[in-house]
């Protein structure tokens, strides 16, 4: 709740601001969860995101819609001829040309559904047509087909729409864990820009806090210098010391300014919204297991849902490439009742019987081996795609054992940093005492600070990458470790919301 809060303060945080660019400068304060949430709500990457999973939602839902029964009305009206048409005489064999002016209108409604056992269509439909001919002499003519049934059946042993309830489900399985992983791979983004700028704000205040005591330090080394307790030498260092403070300050200024121009673009925050970020001092107890890691991302990754839909697509295409190498046939058979008249209700009364049944067939008996190669081509580019599907393994295996075992070694990698940055400045503080008692020299004084500076820079980068590493492992396995969970995709609230979008937009 407490993130849900914050979450929302800060979307009205970035409309006031782009309601009036001329408010004051709003102060955000952000942690790394917090950071988070708000870039898997509001950054551009989130939305591509959601658009994406939309697109794979859509073509999914016209899967669907094509294995449900389809209506149509089909008409032609007003359909008006007049030429002269080409008419050749049976017995004779003479062709004469004949005035036609007839003028036709007609309607077609069938109910269309796909078997996706057998790879057929049948359709019921209804047909009504009327001709009338305005020459030689006048006349009105009705064709009724009142209902006829008919079903068309491919032969050839390859059926596209079983091999779409194979797969197509599957793609959409892959569309809402691509979703799930788009938005981890947004978390660890926005991780990664949370330690950058956090690491500027922390080298800009150690660089003012460092000018600050080396001021102090230089008033005191006058001093000293004017009763001749430190050398000329020891004074001009120091006052070097104070001037490369300076530039140090306007460096790393110009470093957080850069960071913070990156994090603002990526979050989605305009120039109006100052941040600055709290360091993550708390760290779970939390020690994975290699074998525990492999088995969540083979079950949860969409990288080998991926590799799976890979597989059975080349081995489609194998079986549609055999299909159309030899024999190609297919069964038509249509039954039902038609009738002619001279008005509507003798063109319906007492209809006679409609059967049309026929098998079509195109065999290739010369095709210069077209047929075969197209074969052999799918079989290589399966053999290919499995070979593929071993490397991208492989190669998976490789990444997630190396984040694994550099994710478990980190938490004590922060320990030993943490009393590194501890250690270092007792020391320095210690240094600063002892130079103005006049015991140490400016070069030791400056090396004690430089350790501190470094040691304090070696503990926030290894606390950046312990986070970095646990989020990407969390990305390739779409599992919460801390919590025990695994992360599911929230698509019921896209789903409402574009549906509302698309319902204001009608």
């Amino acid at each position: 709740m407490k993130h849900i809060r914050f979450l929302v303060k800060s979307l009205l945080l970035v409309f006031s601001c782009n309601v009036s660019l001329a408010q004051e400068n709003i102060e955000l304060c952000l942690d790394m969860e917090q950071t988070i949430a708000t870039a898997q709500s509001q950054s551009l990457s989130a939305m591509l995101a959601r658009h994406n999973f939309l697109v794979s939602y859509w073509e999914y839902r016209t899967y669907k819609s094509q294995r449900l029964p389809s209506l149509t009305l089909t008409g032609n009206v007003g359909q008006y001829n007049r030429s002269l048409v080409q008419v050749q005489n049976y017995q004779t064999g003479e062709i004469s040309y004949v005035n036609n002016n007839n003028l036709q209108n007609s309607l077609y409604m069938t109910l269309n559904q796909n078997i996706a056992l057998t790879g057929g269509t049948l359709s019921v439909s209804t047909l009504l047509n009327r001709l009338d001919q305005f020459s030689p002499h006048r006349s009105i003519t009705y064709n009724a087909n009142p209902v006829f049934v008919s079903y068309n059946q491919p032969l050839n042993g390859y059926n596209a729409l079983r091999w779409s309830k194979k797969i197509e489900p599957k793609r959409f399985d892959l569309a809402k864990k691509t979703f799930v992983k788009a938005m981890e791979e947004v978390g660890c983004t926005a991780i990664e820009l949370f330690f950058a700028l956090l690491d500027a704000q922390n080298n800009l205040m150690l660089a003012k806090d460092n000018s600050d005591k080396d001021n102090i330090l230089y008033q005191q080394a006058l001093k000293r210098f004017e009763i001749g307790a430190i050398s000329r030498d020891d004074l001009l260092q120091m006052e070097l010391k104070v001037y490369n403070d300076s530039l140090s300050v306007k460096d790393m200024d110009l470093m957080h300014k850069m960071a913070l121009q990156k994090f603002r673009t990526f979050m989605g925050f305009n120039e109006t919204v100052e941040i600055s970020l709290i360091s993550p001092e708390q760290r779970p107890d939390v020690l994975l297991d290699l074998d525990d890691v492999f088995q969540k991302v083979q079950t949860n990754s969409p990288d080998y849902l991926a590799l799976q839909i890979n597989k059975d697509t080349a081995e489609q295409a194998v079986a549609s490439a055999k299909s159309n190498a030899g024999l190609s046939a297919s069964l038509h058979a249509e039954f039902g009742m038609n009738q002619v008249g001279t008005d509507i209700v003798k063109a319906y009364a007492s209809p006679l019987d409609k059967e049309i049944v026929g098998v079509s067939f195109t065999i290739p008996l010369v095709d210069w081996g077209l047929g075969a190669g197209r074969v052999k081509v799918a079989r290589s580019q399966q053999k290919v795609v499995e070979a593929n599907a071993v490397k991208t393994i492989n190669s998976l295996k490789e990444s997630i054992t190396y984040k694994v075992l550099q994710f478990n070694k980190q938490d004590a990698q922060c320990d030993i940093s943490l009393q590194a940055a501890r250690i270092s400045e007792a020391r320095y503080e210690s240094a600063v005492q002892r130079f103005i008692n006049g015991t140490i020299s400016v070069m030791e004084l400056n090396n004690a600070q430089a350790e501190m500076n470094s040691a304090k820079q070696r503990y926030l980068r290894d606390i950046g990458n312990y986070w970095m590493y646990y989020y990407s492992i969390r990305s390739l396995s779409l599992y919460d470790y801390i919590n025990d969970r695994q992360i599911d995709a929230d698509t019921s609230g896209i789903l409402r919301s574009d549906e509302t979008g698309s319902a204001g937009e009608r």
